[in-house]
């Protein structure tokens, strides 16, 4: 799979620590040299017929579409697309206009990933989205009435400016607008926000804990009732709408990330990422030099992603992969710490894969790491 970093944003959100530039000077700029690094690394990926191509940033929907299927096609000069390939583009609700679905809906595009984050006017206000509660619901009808039945809405819990009762009801709006997929995340304070920087200086509260694990439950429970699964802690689908390409993340697949600060994988044990500065990433591709970083993974950083990543799944870890994978010794240092996280009721083993119950789901990543090798 291939993911595009498109790393472009009108404004910059309050609790937004992602690269990206608000200035689209060098668009064309950017595009180009994207085009000329899938060039460069057209032999990197051992399977050259994709499952999933993804467009993620910053905002991809601020480019024009000419320029979305330019890229498509520079992708299809060195990879074919699987019969059943997801191509996804993030978009903002502010960006879904008639114009710019009708002329999508020509396109491969056959998914829509839309930041959402509320329906909830004060919240997005806080927020600093680009759009208001109108526009959020209004794009998602939109979408649906150009084709696009495959789409994902992000949202955002344990806001400041939300309560329990305000996040029942940004649920219920999401399953009034049948949309098939979900990504919830609990707000979170980054370093160098305008949000943390709020909380340092008391004009903000800090997003409660305590609420936040009321309304992940909640959600959980709720969304199933309606239908969806919940397949990764963070993600809900009805059947049949499950994202291959972060299902593909979850199951350690190779992928290409081509773009500024974009991570790569080769299925194995070496990550690379490529430079977070628009200017060197594209000055450096212009002399044809690869404008990144490569981690070989040791054996126990590999342990521990597959942990990390697994854990967070329905399905949890293949205890078996684990055992053809890793040494004797580094398992026999690991089956000390399982075994009482299983008799703490932390983990199960079922069927021989290792994972959390749902009820403890909201502890993943702390139970995660007390399983790690430093």
């Amino acid at each position: 799979m291939i993911y595009l970093h498109i790393p472009f944003c009108k404004q910059k959100c309050s609790y937004c620590n992602f690269h990206f530039s608000t200035s689209l000077d060098f668009k064309n700029e950017m595009i180009s040299a994207m085009a000329k690094e899938l060039d460069l690394r057209q032999n990197e990926l051992e399977n050259k017929t994709l499952k999933s191509l993804y467009f993620g940033g910053g905002t991809p929907s601020l480019l024009k579409v000419d320029d979305l299927k330019f890229l498509i096609d520079e992708v299809l000069k060195y990879h074919t697309f699987n019969e059943n390939i997801e191509i996804t583009l993030e978009a903002n609700p502010d960006d879904l206009s008639q114009n710019f679905l009708k002329e999508l809906s020509k396109t491969e595009f056959n998914r829509l990933s839309i930041g959402t984050q509320s329906f909830h006017e004060p919240d997005l206000k806080m927020m600093n989205r680009a759009h208001n509660s109108s526009e959020a619901e209004s794009s998602i009808k939109r979408a649906q009435d150009f084709g696009f039945e495959n789409l994902s809405i992000d949202l955002i819990y344990g806001s400041p400016t939300s309560n329990v009762e305000i996040w029942k009801q940004n649920l219920k709006k999401s399953i009034e607008l049948q949309v098939p997929h979900i990504s919830s995340y609990a707000l979170t304070v980054e370093p160098k926000t305008a949000l943390q920087q709020w909380v340092l200086t008391n004009k903000i509260s800090a997003p409660n804990e305590s609420e936040q694990n009321e309304e992940f439950y909640f959600m959980s429970g709720f969304l199933k009732e309606n239908g969806f699964q919940h397949y990764e802690i963070s993600n809900f689908a009805k059947p049949g709408f499950q994202s291959k390409h972060n299902s593909a993340y979850w199951n350690y697949n190779e992928y290409l990330g081509i773009g500024p600060s974009a991570h790569s994988y080769d299925g194995e044990n070496t990550r690379s990422w490529n430079v977070a500065n628009n200017q060197k990433y594209i000055q450096q591709i212009s002399q044809n030099i690869r404008p990144n970083e490569i981690e070989i993974l040791t054996e126990n950083e590999q342990f521990n992603e597959m942990l990390m990543i697994g854990l967070r799944t329905s399905l949890g870890v293949d205890y078996l992969k684990l055992k053809e994978k890793f040494s004797a010794e580094l398992l026999d240092k690991s089956n000390f710490e399982i075994n009482r996280k299983i008799e703490e009721g932390f983990l199960i083993l079922e069927n021989n894969f290792l994972k959390i119950p749902e009820k403890h789901w909201f502890l993943a990543d702390g139970i995660a790491s007390d399983l790690f090798h430093l």
